[in-house]
């Protein structure tokens, strides 16, 4: 199989040359995803907005993928306050709440202050989505 290179049109990934997702095989790797709406390039300063902005983000990137949140096998929150973690379990609980990936939250600063929170996935492919693809 080839790799395949998913792009959201945002313009980090131009500038700092990186794809928001990559299709290798059977697995798709989401890059670090942050709240911006990449349609306007516009961030809110809610943390829980920003956390349901990511994974609108990241459902986006997986479903070009040909994959969707529900084959997600690994997840990592990274936030500048980790106080902020817990108002955002509701939003994780409502997307991940039955898929339960493995998951890891890491409190470190980001590339621009107003990012609250920046979320990277893993998913990998189910064996009808990948024998679709070679169908």
């Amino acid at each position: 199989m080839t790799r395949r290179l998913i792009s959201s049109g945002s313009t980090f990934e131009e500038e700092i040359g990186y794809s928001r997702a990559v299709v290798d095989g059977d697995w798709v790797f989401v890059s670090g995803t942050t709240g911006f709406d990449y349609a306007t390039m516009t961030i809110a300063d809610d943390v829980v907005a920003q956390a349901e902005q990511c994974l609108k983000n990241i459902d986006a990137a997986l479903r070009e993928a040909g994959a969707s949140m529900a084959d997600v096998v690994r997840v990592t929150y990274v936030l500048p306050d980790a106080a902020d973690f817990p108002a955002c379990w509701p939003v994780l609980r409502r997307w991940f709440g039955e898929v339960r990936p493995a998951a890891m939250m890491i409190s470190a600063g980001l590339a621009d202050p107003r990012m609250r929170i920046e979320i990277e996935a893993t998913a990998r492919l189910s064996r009808n989505e990948v024998a679709g693809r070679l169908g």
